[in-house]
């Protein structure tokens, strides 16, 4: 016979899958785990075999142990099948999806056929690469890498300013969250916190409402450059462009949900993207002068540079709520963002703090401040990624802290202290070290707290 002539199973082998040069051949793959039983690369040793002179009982009807049949009774005939059938059921077989009777008629068949053997090898390695401990998630930095690889070759021509940078990084990485989830997850349930006099509060929304409380809020940048005010697609008498009603952030987000005919949707990406982009080319075409522009917060205001800085942070931290909620892996910014979103924060505790001062919510001032003498200062210590160190005037808002008159000092985490400012993590439970006069430190955080808002 030669060697090309077909057994009865008519692949090319004789009956049972062996050729005559493979016959005999013992290439069965070792011990196979279930699919599921892959946990963090360990993989769970299937049962030892029963001894030969013990079969298992037969089962009951509903699954359970029967009792053993009559002494003499035949066991059941395995299996028997050919080999192309036996050689398609190989990748079942590595997915541990084969029944009991055809598990053992391929493996008995491993025994004896060398490349369904060498097959079975590759298929069990590809099924231990569908369970990978590693993210399937683009590193949260691509978008930044390809960007400067990109611009390092062929620059811009109109560059984005660096103050607005981590309002571009931020509004890029919430967008590439959103393209990512599904219609329905539009409408999972978001608390918001935030912190208010002593007590922390909260409030219930939507994704897609936190995306149209987003959209609000930046439309106070937008009307201090002069464009188009979100607020005046859904509320009446506000106008598109110019001064409108002086409302502080919480103000005009609740005015847009409480006027919003219907929950918002998904159909609100669109334009709070739109609105992003138009802010940064905005910017970027009006060159320096306009980062010291003045944008009104309602009881405050801050330069456009530190308001767009503002607006990086709560996009970042309302990005973050979102990921909770539709359970998606969301990183903290880059070190360098989050260290200039870290000095804002630092920079208006000396006036959140003489405010809850005024309310009979801190301390009273200790030292007075003069030329000489620019009272006691709290030194902050913020370790990790983005940290640093500032020192804080507690004695006076006008005052600038110095490392000489520090009475106090906080260590805190950079994560942890941006949490603690957006209203995520109450002061009394901040995992602060400290050293020094507590009274200055309990200020210091509660005043760190009550920088948070809706």
């Amino acid at each position: 016979m030669t060697d090309d002539a077909e057994g009865p199973d008519g692949d090319g082998h004789e009956l049972g899958g062996q050729d005559d040069e493979v016959r005999g051949a013992c290439r069965i793959p070792g011990p196979r785990a279930a699919a599921d039983d892959f946990d963090r690369g360990h993989v769970t040793p299937p049962p030892a075999p029963r001894p030969q002179s013990a079969p298992p009982p037969p089962e009951q009807a509903d699954g359970r142990p029967g009792q053993p049949g009559p002494p003499g009774l035949p066991s059941p005939p395995a299996l028997v099948l050919p080999h192309r059938v036996l050689k398609a059921l190989l990748g079942a077989w590595a997915l541990a999806a084969c029944s009991a009777e055809e598990t053992e008629a391929v493996e008995a068949h491993l025994t004896e056929c060398a490349p369904c053997a060498d097959e079975a090898l590759r298929l069990r390695d590809a099924v231990g690469l569908l369970h990978t401990d590693g993210s399937l998630d683009l590193d949260p930095l691509l978008r930044s890498r390809v960007l400067e690889t990109c611009l390092s070759r062929r620059p811009a021509k109109i560059p984005v300013p660096g103050w607005a940078a981590p309002y571009d990084a931020e509004t890029a990485r919430l967008d590439a969250l959103l393209r990512d989830i599904g219609a329905s997850e539009w409408h999972a349930p978001v608390r918001l916190k935030w912190f208010e006099g002593e007590h922390a509060v909260n409030r219930k929304t939507t994704v897609a409402g936190v995306i149209g409380h987003l959209m609000t809020v930046d439309g106070l940048i937008s009307t201090a450059l002069g464009l188009d005010d979100p607020l005046a697609d859904s509320v009446p008498g506000v106008p598109r462009r110019g001064p409108g009603p002086a409302l502080a952030p919480t103000a005009r987000t609740e005015t847009y949900w409480s006027a919003a005919r219907r929950p918002p949707t998904r159909a609100v990406r669109e334009p709070w993207r739109g609105q992003s982009h138009t802010l940064i080319r905005t910017v970027s075409v009006a060159g320096r002068g306009v980062s010291d522009l003045s944008v009104s917060y309602g009881e405050f205001a801050l330069p456009l540079q530190d308001a767009l800085l503002d607006r990086a942070f709560e996009c970042w931290v309302h990005g973050g709520d979102i990921a909770e909620a539709v359970d998606y892996p969301y990183e903290a910014p880059s070190a360098a963002h989050l260290n200039r979103m870290i000095d804002l924060a630092a920079r208006m505790l000396p006036a959140a703090l003489a405010g809850r001062r005024r309310a009979g919510l801190a301390g009273p001032a200790r030292q007075l401040v003069t030329a000489g003498s620019p009272g006691r200062s709290l030194h902050l210590e913020v370790e990790g990624l983005g940290g640093g160190d500032w020192y804080i005037a507690l004695d006076s808002p006008a005052a600038v802290g110095s490392p000489d008159h520090a009475v106090a000092q906080v260590a805190l985490d950079g994560t942890e202290f941006c949490q603690l400012v957006a209203g995520h993590v109450p002061p009394v439970e901040a995992a602060a070290g400290q050293r020094g006069d507590r009274e200055a430190i309990q200020d210091v955080l509660f005043a760190a707290a009550s920088l948070s808002r809706l």
